[in-house]
């Protein structure tokens, strides 16, 4: 999942990486990609949310949690990993395991 660069080589501009935060809504489905795989990359490959390693399973907290998942689509937990992102301003978080991104709607409404 993390490409292991040297942290000294893993800056913004080495990649074509963006300035983050930036707007969900207003960028592409292949933008979102980009920009989650920025985020797994300056965030060492971990959850955002849960902080275990976005190519393992969520930390345990969250997978005792029940998820009532007729709440998502169907396709939900196709992609493993999530963009995460503020609801109300449309601002980008971090990457998330689709898990914790099912979690932090129905727990906390994100």
């Amino acid at each position: 999942m993390s490409l292991n660069l040297p942290k000294d080589n893993n800056k913004r501009g080495i990649m074509g990486d963006r300035e983050l935060p930036v707007n969900y809504d207003k960028i592409s489905s292949g933008e979102r990609r980009i920009v989650r795989e920025q985020y797994v990359r300056e965030q060492d490959g971990k959850c955002c949310h849960c902080g275990q390693p976005l190519d393992k399973l969520p930390a345990q907290v969250i997978t005792e949690q029940k998820i009532d998942w007729t709440l998502f689509p169907p396709f939900f937990l196709k992609h493993p990993v999530h963009l995460h992102h503020c609801h109300k301003t449309g601002m980008t978080i971090g990457a998330v395991h689709a898990h914790c991104n099912a979690h932090l709607w129905q727990y906390h409404g994100e």
